[in-house]
Protein backbone atom coordinates (compact mmCIF):
# COMPACT_ATOMS: atom_id res chain seq x y z
CA UNK A 1 0.00 0.00 0.00
CA UNK A 2 1.07 3.37 -0.60
CA UNK A 3 1.92 6.04 1.91
CA UNK A 4 1.05 9.80 2.53
CA UNK A 5 3.39 12.16 3.83
CA UNK A 6 1.77 15.69 4.63
CA UNK A 7 3.91 18.44 4.60
CA UNK A 8 3.94 21.15 6.52
CA UNK A 9 5.64 24.79 5.73
CA UNK A 10 7.74 26.43 8.55
CA UNK A 11 9.85 29.44 8.53
CA UNK A 12 12.44 29.31 11.02
CA UNK A 13 13.95 25.93 11.42
CA UNK A 14 15.07 26.72 15.54
CA UNK A 15 11.10 27.73 16.18
CA UNK A 16 10.32 23.94 14.41
CA UNK A 17 12.69 22.12 16.35
CA UNK A 18 11.68 23.70 19.71
CA UNK A 19 7.54 22.92 18.96
CA UNK A 20 8.05 19.20 16.94
CA UNK A 21 10.82 17.73 18.66
CA UNK A 22 11.79 19.31 22.12
CA UNK A 23 8.01 19.44 22.98
CA UNK A 24 5.94 17.17 20.82
CA UNK A 25 8.26 14.67 21.06
CA UNK A 26 9.25 13.74 17.28
CA UNK A 27 12.54 12.44 16.40
CA UNK A 28 14.35 14.14 13.20
CA UNK A 29 14.62 11.00 10.68
CA UNK A 30 16.89 13.03 7.73
CA UNK A 31 17.39 16.85 6.79
CA UNK A 32 18.58 18.29 3.93
CA UNK A 33 19.24 22.11 2.79
CA UNK A 34 21.99 24.70 4.79
CA UNK A 35 22.01 27.54 6.71
CA UNK A 36 22.65 29.58 3.13
CA UNK A 37 19.67 27.51 1.32
CA UNK A 38 15.93 26.48 2.69
CA UNK A 39 15.89 23.27 4.69
CA UNK A 40 13.49 20.55 3.94
CA UNK A 41 13.19 17.40 6.71
CA UNK A 42 11.54 14.43 8.09
CA UNK A 43 10.68 13.74 11.57
CA UNK A 44 8.38 10.84 12.84
CA UNK A 45 6.63 10.30 16.08
CA UNK A 46 6.56 6.62 16.07
CA UNK A 47 4.49 5.58 12.73
CA UNK A 48 3.62 9.30 12.46
CA UNK A 49 5.89 10.88 9.89
CA UNK A 50 5.77 14.13 8.60
CA UNK A 51 7.58 16.63 5.98
CA UNK A 52 8.47 19.82 7.07
CA UNK A 53 9.72 22.75 4.59
CA UNK A 54 11.48 25.84 4.25
CA UNK A 55 10.76 25.98 0.44
CA UNK A 56 8.41 28.96 -0.79
CA UNK A 57 6.79 26.76 -3.30
CA UNK A 58 6.47 23.49 -1.73
CA UNK A 59 3.56 24.46 0.29
CA UNK A 60 1.22 26.93 2.10
CA UNK A 61 1.05 27.66 5.90
CA UNK A 62 -2.02 26.34 7.44
CA UNK A 63 -2.58 23.00 6.64
CA UNK A 64 -3.75 20.79 9.39
CA UNK A 65 -3.57 16.59 9.85
CA UNK A 66 -5.68 14.30 11.62
CA UNK A 67 -4.08 11.77 13.30
CA UNK A 68 -6.31 8.51 14.67
CA UNK A 69 -6.00 6.07 17.05
CA UNK A 70 -2.79 7.59 18.86
CA UNK A 71 -2.04 4.86 21.47
CA UNK A 72 -1.52 6.81 25.08
CA UNK A 73 -3.10 10.36 24.03
CA UNK A 74 -3.95 10.72 27.87
CA UNK A 75 -0.61 10.37 28.84
CA UNK A 76 1.14 12.04 26.03
CA UNK A 77 -1.36 15.24 27.13
CA UNK A 78 0.02 15.41 29.97
CA UNK A 79 3.61 15.35 29.56
CA UNK A 80 3.25 18.08 27.13
CA UNK A 81 1.72 20.30 29.93
CA UNK A 82 4.08 18.89 32.23
CA UNK A 83 6.61 20.46 29.86
CA UNK A 84 4.99 23.84 30.51
CA UNK A 85 5.88 25.02 26.79
CA UNK A 86 4.44 28.97 27.08
CA UNK A 87 3.31 28.75 23.46
CA UNK A 88 0.76 26.13 23.51
CA UNK A 89 -1.35 24.41 25.86
CA UNK A 90 -3.47 22.00 24.35
CA UNK A 91 -6.94 20.78 26.12
CA UNK A 92 -8.65 17.28 25.89
CA UNK A 93 -11.64 16.34 25.16
CA UNK A 94 -14.18 14.19 24.31
CA UNK A 95 -14.82 14.17 20.36
CA UNK A 96 -18.44 14.47 19.52
CA UNK A 97 -18.53 11.62 17.08
CA UNK A 98 -16.54 8.83 19.92
CA UNK A 99 -17.36 9.80 23.06
CA UNK A 100 -14.92 6.65 24.07
CA UNK A 101 -11.71 8.70 22.71
CA UNK A 102 -9.90 11.76 23.30
CA UNK A 103 -9.11 14.60 21.35
CA UNK A 104 -6.08 16.97 21.68
CA UNK A 105 -5.08 19.81 19.02
CA UNK A 106 -1.90 21.80 18.86
CA UNK A 107 -1.06 24.72 16.21
CA UNK A 108 2.79 24.70 15.27
CA UNK A 109 4.48 28.26 15.21
CA UNK A 110 3.64 28.79 11.48
CA UNK A 111 -0.29 27.95 11.68
CA UNK A 112 -0.35 24.47 10.92
CA UNK A 113 -2.67 22.27 12.95
CA UNK A 114 -2.50 18.52 14.07
CA UNK A 115 -5.35 16.99 15.76
CA UNK A 116 -4.78 13.98 17.91
CA UNK A 117 -7.61 11.40 18.74
CA UNK A 118 -7.07 7.94 20.44
CA UNK A 119 -7.14 6.13 24.25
Amino acid sequence: MATAKPIFRIFDYNKAIEFYIDWLGFKIDWKHGSEESPLYLQISLGDIVLHLTEHHGDCAPGARIHIEDFEGLKDHHKNLIDKNYKFNKPGLGRPFYDKSSYEMEVIDPFGNRLTFTGK
